[in-house]
């Protein structure tokens, strides 16, 4: 059992991914995006601490999910936690959605716990910081321009980005 520092959860969500979603919004948040969605995640002293274990029984109690998506704050501080959890979530035939203010390029080089074995079990990264100047409401899953949607599996196949088609 791991423990997260959750700053939220969304239980049923159609706007953090494909299909219906339990969203796990993260605490804590290095970028601090000017503009961005979620300025109550970015204090790492914030939140609540939740075992993984508990937060593992309450997905598996909606049968209707689709998946589960890892939001923040920044998911990948708390990488060694959420790559406890991910496996589990995919055990249960749930894809996992992430979204990170840091480049699918800087995660390859993070030198944090957990961030390998946690891209290793993600499907689709959202990856890249918040950009105001280029917000656009218009795209899908993303809230600024520079924001990728990756296929994380392709990318870690074919060693580098490969983006991810959005039905």
């Amino acid at each position: 059992m791991a423990l997260v520092k959750v700053a939220g959860i969304v239980r049923e969500s159609i706007v953090d991914g494909e299909g219906y979603r339990y969203v796990i919004f993260t605490q804590g948040c290095p970028h601090n995006c000017r503009g961005c969605h979620n300025p109550q995640t970015h204090d790492f002293e914030g939140g609540d601490v939740m075992n993984t274990e508990d937060l593992l029984a309450e997905i598996k109690q909606n049968p209707l999910l689709d998946g589960v998506t890892f939001s923040g704050g920044e998911p990948f501080w708390q990488a060694s936690s959420l790559a406890e959890l991910a496996p589990k979530i995919h055990d249960l035939g749930l894809s996992i959605t992430t979204f990170t203010g840091y480049t699918w390029e800087q995660l390859q080089v993070l030198d944090k716990p957990g961030v390998k074995e946690l891209l290793a079990n993600i499907d689709v990264l959202i990856d890249g910081p918040f950009v105001e100047e280029q917000r656009d409401i218009d795209l899908r899953f993303r809230g600024s321009k520079n924001q990728r949607v990756i296929d994380v599996k392709q990318s870690l196949i074919n060693g580098q980005v490969c983006l991810y088609d959005i039905k």
